[in-house]
């Protein structure tokens, strides 16, 4: 079991909640676009965001923290308990 911190962009007040998959930029840097249903008020959508990794990476709610980017569309997300490939 490992921690790995993963960048995520967020989009919100979307039509579902999906992991749209990844895209990588000019510089090499992975980022996991993701949607959620959730309105970007109050931490809903954050939650929201967590339950779907939660449930994407089979890991508990409790095993995800967003470390950086509370407030923003891009987030840095630290996941414990992921699975050794």
């Amino acid at each position: 079991m490992s921690k790995e911190r993963i960048a995520v962009k967020l989009a919100p007040k979307s039509s579902k909640n999906d992991v749209l998959g990844w895209e990588t930029d000019l510089f090499g840097e992975k980022t996991l676009k993701c949607a959620v249903t959730a309105i970007p008020e109050k931490g809903k959508a954050n939650k929201s965001l967590i339950t779907l990794l939660s449930a994407h990476f089979d890991v508990p709610k409790s095993a995800i923290m967003i470390v950086r980017g509370d407030k923003s569309r891009l987030k840095i997300i630290e996941i414990q308990g992921l699975k050794d490939n």
